[in-house]
């Protein structure tokens, strides 16, 4: 039976893509909506939908696809601490997967510094994240980019909330504090998203880069998942599970 997946964000330029990845993959759009449409007949209409809108729709579609017993593929950034609880309260009735980034590299170099922060103690190894994104990109430091330092605070035993951020450095500031995870965010072009972990001491320093280069590898991921998701237990998953990392 050909898997009927549902789009919602369709008008962008995700959209579009996730449309000719979905066909390529042998599966059927069922339909999409925009800015605009209606969700709830797009869950019924979808065995499995795929959401790239935006964190105010977030908790909408999530209410939508526990209501509708449909699985939900969740790659929209910057969701509040209340909008990721509306998540994961859907995920004990359906299947979400829920990945800051959709690239198998990326989720590769999350469990890299992962692994890493727990090798090269917080004492002597500053971690700082760089990332730069296209101009048009309204939310900072990127998801990313948190999702990379959530990595190494679970690393080191703590979580990022735990080991707190340092960001927006400007002017004469204090030294550097030993355990916080530093962020900066750029902005400029088109960049599609670059990503540098980098772990600072006072002998070495060690630099892991990703760098995306077409937004095409966010929506094959994305429509991996969806055929993943599909016929899973209801949970909360992200991209290792669905490459087997999990």
């Amino acid at each position: 039976m050909t898997l009927r997946i549902g789009i919602a964000g369709i008008t962008g330029r995700m959209g579009q893509l996730l449309s000719e990845e979905a066909a390529a993959s042998g599966a059927l759009v069922a339909g999409g909506i925009g800015r605009s449409g209606d969700a709830e007949a797009l869950f019924a209409a979808s065995d499995v939908v795929i959401d790239f809108t935006n964190a105010l729709t977030a908790e909408r579609h999530a209410e939508l696809a526990a209501r509708s017993g449909k699985p939900l593929v969740l790659g929209s950034s910057g969701l509040s601490a209340a909008q990721e609880a509306a998540v994961a309260e859907a995920a004990r009735t359906v299947p979400v997967v829920y990945a800051a980034n959709f690239a198998p590299g990326v989720t590769l170099l999350f469990a890299l510094a992962e692994r890493m922060a727990a090798a090269l103690p917080p004492e002597q190894y500053d971690a700082e994240i760089v990332e730069m994104h296209h101009r048009q990109k309204v939310d900072a430091p990127s998801g990313t980019a948190i999702a990379l330092g959530r990595a190494v605070a679970r690393g080191r035993g703590q979580t990022l909330e735990e080991v707190g951020m340092e960001s927006g450095r400007n002017g004469h500031t204090a030294p550097r504090g030993t355990g916080p995870i530093g962020f900066a965010a750029l902005r400029g072009g088109q960049v599609v998203g670059e990503h540098t972990l980098l772990f600072a001491a006072g002998s070495e320093h060690i630099a892991l880069t990703h760098r995306s280069f077409d937004r095409r590898v966010y929506a094959t991921g994305a429509v991996r998942a969806a055929h993943w998701a599909v016929g899973q237990p209801p949970a909360l998953y992200d991209m290792k599970h669905v490459l087997g990392m999990g």
